[in-house]
């Protein structure tokens, strides 16, 4: 979950590090380090803590060089402090590098090292590798020095590397951890991910498992695997992020102005997948799977996270819409079960970046079993887009807060797109065709309008500010929002919360009720909403306050936040952004880190 961000060019690497680095810091912020070196000096600072603490550092330092390494680290292995910080070095220090993932057997490699008299510094498995490439070294080869030592190692891992005494070098891996290469004129920057590279260039080569690159200042690019020792062509890409797009703005926090991009992140992932004069898909990027979509007879989606709570949504919508037997999995469970899949099975992935662990590694196990499947995913080129069959692009541009918040709504937004497309393609006549059409056409005016009443969001922050646990109840399509609005309290305000079926809540939750205990209810006028004002009825008895969304007053409810009406689909919608609100105002009185809450990062990248 660490981010790496390497370059090698004609400008000053320093300024290009750590600018890179902060736009990977929500990757992780225990610490962070830069090493750059011109054709006399090495230049080696660490900090922890954020990126600002190291621009401090380095901010009246005359530091320059045409190339470096920069790392922001979420710790595994060893504590927080400046020796556990990246970049790692050799014995000589002479070798540098950077890593995001784990190497499992570095406790073995280290005992073996040791014997050999190398000295450890850290309490990292990074740290390994350094001594590992120098051990090999010793025949002065450093592209083969690199290759045997990856050969050594079991895990996930990215690295990027550098020598002290090749200075126009660069060597990039990558297995099961994501790297790109980015191509300048005369400059290149190896990275996580696209943010960094948009800072030099749109050109970028999405590396494989497996690979490696050598970047060569007077020789240019090579990619081969290390797995074969094949060379690999040159395949280039081009990014669609704008710099503009990563910008805080004026917002305080990403993820205020991420809850404020939610109707165009939900407007963007339809307005070219349907057309509304014949009530209709274009999902051009699925034709070449049709007829295999026709027979499919199961549906399993799988996430971690706020997406999973998306797939979640996806199963009540399939199995009402479709009438087909649909399941959601969390990854990091399905990946170790036997799940029986079969030909007539569609498995369904859904993520942010494209490169969660859990979810990649479900995925391959049911690429081997030749089930089909789709991506949903926000990021182009992403590992996750390059394994499975075929993928639907969320529109929802960078989301930098850890807490996830537009990307939900533009992955649901997906979900509804796929139904109505499956419906067509297996000739269903679907219910309230026309009603759904005319509905998301308006959904993000009637988000807007949400929005544009957070003032009145916040006073109910400011009112439950004293509580420090709170219940979130939902029947049916509201019953995933409950999860994501529990999950984003816990995420950014650190506070105990939980979420239930509002049915499960005489099952044992309702225990836990009393006048301390607030409880968001969900509640808009769907095929449960007497249901669920039954259970609302129940918690009031218990003097319980109460927290109701809903398009419908309640005089029992002790604090009402209005919804605009809709169909029964699109209330999560409308429900999910004053809890993301809420979450977002509840931290910030609390004082809390809102983009970067403490243990977490946005991509998880390790097991």
């Amino acid at each position: 979950m660490c981010g790496i961000v390497g370059y090698l060019g004609k400008r000053n690497s320093l300024l290009i590090l750590l600018e890179g680095l902060k736009r990977l810091e929500y990757r992780g912020y225990d610490s962070c380090g830069i090493v750059l070196s011109n054709n006399e000096e090495i230049y080696l600072y660490k900090k922890v803590g954020k990126v600002s603490e190291l621009e401090k550092e380095v901010k009246n330092k005359n530091l320059d060089g045409n190339i470096g390494l920069g790392h922001t680290r979420w710790a595994t292995h060893g504590g927080i402090n400046e020796n556990n910080a990246h970049p790692h070095y050799d014995c000589s220090q002479n070798i540098f590098l950077i890593h995001n993932g784990i190497i499992e057997n570095y406790q073995e490699l280290k005992e073996k090292l040791k014997k050999k008299n190398h000295n450890f510094y850290s309490e990292t498995d990074s740290e390994v590798f350094a001594h590992l490439i120098e051990e090999y070294y010793k025949n002065n080869d450093f592209e083969n020095s690199v290759l045997k030592a990856l050969k050594e190692i079991r895990g996930n891992f990215a690295f990027v590397i550098f020598n002290k005494k090749e200075k126009d070098k660069l060597i990039g891996a990558r297995f099961s951890s994501p790297l790109i290469l980015g191509l300048g004129k005369e400059e290149y920057i190896l990275a996580s991910d696209p943010s960094p590279i948009s800072l030099i260039t749109k050109n970028v080569v999405y590396l494989d498992d497996g690979d490696m690159v050598v970047v060569d200042k007077n020789k240019g690019v090579k990619i081969f695997s290390f797995l074969n020792e094949k060379e690999k062509p040159l395949v280039i890409y081009q990014i669609n992020w704008q710099i503009d797009d990563i910008k805080k703005e004026n917002y305080e926090h990403y993820m205020i102005k991420e809850i404020e991009e939610e109707p165009k992140a939900v407007f963007n992932t339809f307005y070219k997948r349907l057309n509304f004069e014949r009530l209709e898909t274009n999902l051009k990027e699925l034709n070449e799977i049709k007829e295999k979509l026709k027979n499919i007879e199961k549906i399993v989606l799988t996430a971690c996270g706020t997406a999973y709570y998306a797939c979640l949504y996806g199963r009540y919508l399939f199995e009402e819409y479709l009438n087909l037997n649909s399941e959601a999995e969390i990854a990091s469970e399905l990946r170790y079960r036997n799940y029986p899949y079969n030909e007539k099975t569609l498995l369904i992935v859904i993520s942010q970046s494209g490169e969660t662990i859990d979810t990649l590694e479900a995925l391959k196990i049911a690429k081997k079993r030749n089930v089909l499947i789709i991506g949903i995913i926000n990021v182009p080129g992403s590992s996750i887009t390059r394994l499975v069959d075929k993928v639907i692009y969320t529109q929802a541009g960078p989301e930098l807060a850890v807490a996830s918040t537009k990307a939900f709504l533009a992955q649901i937004t997906s979900l509804i797109i796929l139904m109505i497309y499956l419906a067509e393609i297996k000739g269903i006549n679907l219910k309230n065709k026309k009603q759904i059409f005319e509905e998301i056409k308006i959904i993000p005016e009637k988000i807007k309008e949400i929005i544009n009443r957070k003032e009145e969001i916040k006073k109910l922050a400011e009112d439950l500010i004293c509580f420090k646990n709170f219940y979130f109840l939902g029947r049916k399509f509201q019953y995933p929002i409950a999860l994501e609005g529990a999950l984003k309290l816990k995420e950014i305000a650190y506070l105990h919360s939980e979420a239930y079926p509002a049915g499960e809540m005489k099952h044992g939750p309702i225990a836990l009720i009393d006048e301390n205990f607030p409880v968001f209810i969900l509640a808009p006028k769907d095929s449960v909403y007497e249901k669920t004002i039954s259970n609302l009825e129940e918690i009031k008895a218990r003097k319980g306050k109460i927290i109701l969304i809903s398009d419908e007053a309640f005089e029992k409810a002790d604090y009402v936040l209005k919804i605009p009406k809709s169909l029964e689909i699109f209330y999560p919608f409308l429900t999910v952004v004053p809890l993301h609100l809420f979450a977002y105002y509840f931290a910030k009185i609390l004082g809390r880190e809102i983009d970067r809450p403490r243990n977490l990062a946005k991509s998880v990248t390790v097991e």
